[in-house]
């Protein structure tokens, strides 16, 4: 096999995006991006300093007034018309993608999907963010609220799913009426660089969205910038409680959408074959690497081998191999640091007798020895307190455990620090229900998972963090609220 890399010639001409203006980084560093599947270098990706974000936080605050105050159809049409745009750049979007993070291009198609249906979905927001008549007493009065946008909005996302982070988070932003200084991972910054490409052809105009690709000192400037009014950060919860005492700085309201260890819970009475083969697919898709995937079973015990056979199959039948190849279900893992933390957390895992390894977790040799593959790893009877079942590996590693009882089922599935998916698989009604009230989590399906519309609120609780987008609630997220009393 011949691995395909894909053209450099698709990337986007701008290095950063500050009003505009495409900018080589003020502080003149860069970083050598490397593609995940060959492990050879790519291009060379600047990072956004702290003259870089002074400059784009003041493009921002320049053009935020005449934003906020555009007409609402205005920000809405603006909007659809990069809704198509990102839909004609399709083919470009996806390949992007690839490139950035190995994602196989099956995947990133319907990413590019997904990033049209959030763009388009919340531009139909714009005009429907309104407050509302409040009662009052003991005398007469009109009491009434105004929903207004925070200003400039710093946005801190992840590289494992670049596009639809972008559209998840700025789309509300900017139909809410903010301005906002976006920064992407240096390990995957051009998905969103072209995202304000198309957003300036479209009209949005100049300083509404800024773009700068960088590391923790670019988040880190970001913000502790007073100019920020709110900031929005997906990732790590270590990462986390850095952005939190920044933003403490200047008492900047922080929204958080971080990690998982997300449980499928598998009843008896379940069609255990094809609830499995779902849950196994938190593995898979993405090679593991997303904060809603599921990466633990917890099973009936009387289902408990039939599980793991299942799990085991599914997971060594999985096509593995080159991103570009649209017959590729699993690519790499996103870097050779990445690679490296989850083979010592397989092997620390066996060598300490914590579970039975039953399939995977192995390096991929041969044409893919080069790049960052790993076969996706099934661990059966993995006892309740190890590091498997507990913390959150972000790679191809599934657990299986199992109960005795529903009280059993729901105290393991909520004995992580982490909230912010749930699946249940029962064809019991009442079952179901007391699971779902008892489970701490932002997000539950029931016996199936086909997506996640752009309509429902997205986010989690408890170290998942905690504030939403997506659906009404992600825009209102967004925005703050103005009480007005007008004496009678």
């Amino acid at each position: 096999m011949n691995l395909v890399t894909p053209p450099v010639s698709v990337l986007p001409s701008a290095k950063l995006i500050v009003g505009s203006e495409r900018r080589v980084p003020g502080d003149g560093r860069w970083f050598e991006h490397r593609y995940p599947a060959t492990g050879q270098t790519t291009e060379e990706v600047p990072l956004g300093g702290r003259s870089d974000v002074n400059d784009a936080v003041d493009a921002a605050r320049g053009a935020q007034l005449s934003w906020r105050n555009l007409r609402p159809d205005g920000r809405r049409d603006v909007m659809l018309r990069l809704a198509d745009l990102i839909e004609a750049d399709a083919d470009r979007l996806t390949t992007l993608q690839v490139l950035e993070n190995g994602m196989p291009v099956a995947f990133a198609s319907r990413f590019v999907a997904n990033a049209v249906d959030l763009v388009r979905y919340n531009a139909g927001w714009a005009d429907k963010v309104q407050g509302e008549v409040v009662p009052t007493w003991p005398g007469s009065a009109l009491d009434y609220t105004l929903p207004e946008p925070y200003g400039v909005v710093g946005i801190i996302i992840p590289w494992n799913g670049p596009l639809v982070s972008v559209a998840q988070t700025t789309a509300p932003a900017i139909a809410a009426g903010n301005c906002v200084v976006l920064k992407p991972s240096e390990l995957a910054p051009w998905s969103a660089l072209r995202f304000a490409e198309l957003a300036l052809k479209a009209g949005v105009p100049p300083g509404v969205i800024n773009v700068l690709p960088g590391d923790g000192i670019t988040g880190d400037a970001l913000v502790r910038h007073p100019g920020i009014g709110m900031v929005h950060f997906t990732g790590s919860g270590a990462t986390a409680q850095k952005v939190l005492a920044g933003a403490a700085e200047h008492l900047a309201p922080v929204s958080l959408e971080l990690g998982g260890k997300s449980p499928s819970v598998i009843f008896e009475d379940a069609d255990v074959r094809r609830a499995t083969r779902a849950a196994t697919r938190g593995i898979l898709d993405l090679s593991g690497q997303g904060c809603l995937n599921s990466t633990r079973i917890l099973c009936a015990r009387s289902i408990f081998d039939e599980v793991v056979s299942i799990a085991s199959e599914t997971a060594a039948q999985v096509v593995i191999g080159d991103p570009t190849d649209p017959k590729t279900q699993v690519g790499p893992v996103i870097s050779a640091e990445a690679c490296d933390r989850i083979m010592v957390t397989i092997e620390a895992a066996r060598s300490s007798g914590h579970g039975e390894l039953v399939t995977g977790g192995e390096r991929v040799g041969g044409d893919l020895a080069g790049g960052w593959f790993i076969s996706p790893a099934v661990f059966a009877g993995v006892p309740e307190d190890a590091k498997l079942a507990r913390e959150e590996i972000f790679g191809p590693v599934l657990t299986v455990l199992a109960f005795d009882d529903e009280e059993e089922a729901l105290r393991l599935a909520n004995g992580t620090p982490y909230g912010l998916a749930s699946y249940v698989y029962s064809s019991d009604v009442r079952r179901v229900n007391r699971m779902v009230n008892g489970l701490e989590s932002g997000m539950v399906w029931v016996n199936g998972f086909t997506g996640l519309p752009t309509s429902a609120p997205f986010g989690g609780v408890k170290s998942s963090g905690y504030g939403r987008i997506g659906g009404r609630a992600g825009v209102e997220e967004f925005t703050r609220t103005k009480n007005v009393w007008i004496a009678s």
